[in-house]
């Protein structure tokens, strides 16, 4: 089952590194992995999808947990969240097939951000479902390159108020 975890990083030279290193050292395997910073300039949020039994994923928040930057994990899989990736796809265009192509942008709520004699380029947001989905209906236009940003999540609901750094670094502390 995949799991989507939650990181969050003091924002220094080094700590995505000891991150990868960690998930490869340690044989797990990383569906999509995005990072950036926070609120708070000294934070970056990571946000991981990888895949295992819930053994495995105990395992992976306690190592990430041990991490000299961490600061605090959080398995969001089984709580309500919100998840967003980015896809640009470019996919073969002929005359014929432009309304076609815009159809299918338009049900996809995507936009098309290049277009050439030969190719079109769609912009797509939603959640990595959504994506599938859409790559799924263009393929038949032949797909001539994909990029995805990787999954960003949040969890849902009520949002205590930003901590910062310092009592972030205290909670894990206790």
């Amino acid at each position: 089952m995949k799991h989507t975890i939650s990181v969050l990083l003091e924002n220094r030279f080094g700590a995505f590194n000891r991150v990868a290193t960690m998930f490869s050292g340690r044989g797990f395997n990383v569906h999509s992995i995005s990072i950036g910073e926070t609120e708070d300039p000294e934070i970056s949020r990571m946000t991981l999808v990888t895949e295992g039994d819930d053994q495995i994923i105990e395992q992976v928040v306690k190592q990430l947990n041990r991490l000299i930057d961490t600061i605090k994990v959080v398995d969001l899989s089984g709580q309500p969240r919100v998840e967003r990736e980015l896809a640009l796809i470019s996919v073969n265009y002929q005359k014929g097939t432009r309304n076609e192509l815009t159809n299918i942008s338009e049900i996809f709520r995507g936009k098309i951000v290049d277009i050439n004699n030969k190719s079109l380029t769609l912009e797509i947001t939603g959640p990595p479902d959504k994506i599938d989905a859409a790559i799924n209906v263009l393929s038949q236009y032949g797909i001539k390159e994909i990029a995805r940003s990787g999954t960003v999540a949040l969890k849902r609901g009520e949002q205590s108020k930003v901590q910062s750094k310092s009592s972030l670094i205290k909670e894990k502390e206790t």
